[in-house]
């Protein structure tokens, strides 16, 4: 990015849920620790270029010890010769009023997800670089704007476009072509990272540096507005962006313009980030080959059950048929026997889980083996979700020379309250329809917020919208993907986007954290709904 073309302000999104749970252990064994380590790598090589391009860092890789870092970079700086102004931004750290939060046993972190405002005045007064704990993934974009044109707090549209520009922004190449449905239309092999070209009136354009892979395009931008979101209203610290009036379109190889972003008075509450360690788990995976696939699983169910007498608290099978009639390979005439086991008690899930299984191996099903030796219990944690008053939490912005600003609550703020949906579009005529995938005609992008899913599913064009509009309704959803039936789903319609937005209430369990499920994260639920066939109009095939 520093050298591929003219760059105003480079940023880096280092922290996601699971991270806050990695950092805070960090934290354990060493107080000095909790931010982010692989910033430091990476500024070692980069800090000098940066300061020779005059390109501004701003990074949320503070983690849980954000003035840690700023000193960190500070002499790293002054190790290369380098005169950079440090700022950093703090008061997301909650952890020590952990009893507001109620009963939380192995609580490690609670940060509250600040806005964009200390970073704007870290940079207001000169910093070089800027290093926060947990803020929003959309500040680190926000408060360079915020700071260029000088917005006030209630220039609610201008900061709400900045806010789709940073969150389109906030996983690199996802937005270029990465984890892109129809990634076979371009070559994605190496995709480059996405910029925003921001203007005044809080609109941008994203591209990407001239020679880089990927691509931008409606559709690429489509994706990931509409990746961990979870209805009309895009709430944060800072301001509510409303999706529903985002505007997209083309202009010109690699170059999407947004524009049209309405913004609201942000809710009175801030979230707050809970993690704490919750036990231990254990996984062994059998193999099972050839024929007799069920009856071989069942028997290993019954084996393990006497062996283990006292089960574990928690204890679930999956079998997965990924075995093929009169395969040529053996991997291809096998299928996966997975055990997974939790407990509060490391040694329930531990050598008694390994053991069992092992033991098995001379006295159980035809063709016994593992695709790897158990090994010891390991923690698993759970990520929570709280609100307090933006007005109780502190927001401090420690400017280059030490001084210590604190950051005022926003002035005028506004519930959130449900909004009207708009109107379907009219239903496609009656025509003949083919069997075929969803993917043929339907792009999706799926991920994780705590223990729910977001899943976005988008149209490519105005016909078939109009299709996907009246036809993927939530209890078709719940038919397509079983996993779902008895969830709440709320879907919500985007019909600028040609998209719909889907939220799967508890399919994660506890979070990514707590490993409760195949794809812990949903990752890949959104190509999971692609592959499943219904009769769709021939039309759009």
């Amino acid at each position: 990015m520093l050298t591929g073309g003219p760059l105003d302000v480079l940023t880096g999104d280092y922290l996601a849920e699971l991270t806050m749970l990695i950092l805070a252990r960090d934290r354990l064994k060493d107080a000095g620790l909790g931010y982010a380590r692989t910033f430091l790598r990476q500024a070692e090589q980069c800090l000098g270029l940066a300061a020779d391009r005059r390109v501004r860092i701003v990074v949320n890789a503070g983690g849980l010890n954000p003035a840690r870092l700023a000193e960190a970079v500070a002499e790293l700086a002054a190790k290369q010769g380098l005169t950079l102004r440090v700022g950093h931004v703090e008061g997301d750290d909650l952890l020590g009023r952990a009893a507001e939060f109620g009963p939380r046993p192995g609580l490690l972190a609670a940060n509250a997800y600040l806005g964009a405002q200390g970073i704007a005045a870290c940079l207001d007064a000169g910093a070089d670089v800027v290093v926060t704990g947990r803020v929003t993934d959309a500040a680190l974009v926000a408060g360079p704007a915020i700071s260029h044109f000088g917005w006030a707090p209630d220039d609610h549209d201008a900061i709400a476009g900045a806010v789709v520009a940073g969150h389109v922004l906030e996983c690199g190449a996802q937005a270029t072509g990465g984890n892109y449905a129809f990634f076979r239309e371009h070559d994605v092999t190496r995709p480059g990272f996405p910029l925003a070209e921001i203007h005044a009136d809080g609109s941008s354009v994203i591209t990407k540096h001239p020679g880089t892979g990927g691509a931008v395009t409606v559709e690429t931008v489509t994706a990931q507005l509409l990746y961990e979101t979870a209805g009309p209203r895009y709430a944060g610290p800072d301001v509510t962006a409303r999706l529903d009036t985002v505007r997209l379109a083309a202009q010109g190889q690699d170059r999407v313009r947004i524009e049209g972003v309405h913004g609201e008075a942000p809710p009175p509450t801030l979230k707050v980030g809970l993690n704490r360690l919750a036990g231990w788990r254990n996984e062994v995976v059998f193999v099972l080959t050839g024929l007799d696939i069920e009856e071989k699983a069942d028997l290993v169910r019954r084996q393990m059950a006497a062996a283990l007498g006292r089960p574990p608290a928690e204890l679930r099978w999956t079998l997965a048929r990924t075995d093929h009639p009169d395969a040529a390979t053996e991997e291809t005439a096998s299928a996966l026997l997975r055990l997974t086991v939790r407990d509060p008690d490391e040694k329930a899930v531990g050598r008694a889980v390994g053991a069992a299984a092992v033991e098995l191996g001379l006295a159980g099903y035809p063709g016994f083996h593992l695709t790897a030796p158990p090994g010891p219990g390991t923690p698993y944690g759970v990520f929570e979700t709280a609100y307090l008053d933006a007005g109780s939490v502190p927001h401090t912005a420690v400017l280059p020379d030490g001084t210590r600003r604190a950051i005022p609550a926003p002035g005028a703020t506004r519930a959130l309250a449900p909004l009207t949906e708009p109107p379907l579009p009219p239903p496609l005529p009656a025509g003949p329809t083919r069997r075929a995938p969803l993917g043929r005609v339907l792009g999706a992008r799926s991920g994780d917020k705590g223990g729910d899913a977001n899943l976005g599913v988008w149209a490519r064009s105005d016909d078939g919208w109009r299709w996907l509009a009246h036809t993927l309704t939530v209890d078709l959803l719940r038919t397509l993907l079983p996993e779902a039936a008895a969830l709440p789903v709320e879907r919500h319609l985007l019909p600028h986007l040609r998209a719909v937005n889907f939220t799967l209430t508890g399919l994660l369990g506890e979070g990514v954290a707590a490993q409760a499920r195949f794809d812990p994260q949903a990752k890949a639920l959104g190509e999971w709904l692609r592959s499943r066939h219904l009769d769709i109009p021939e039309a759009l095939l």
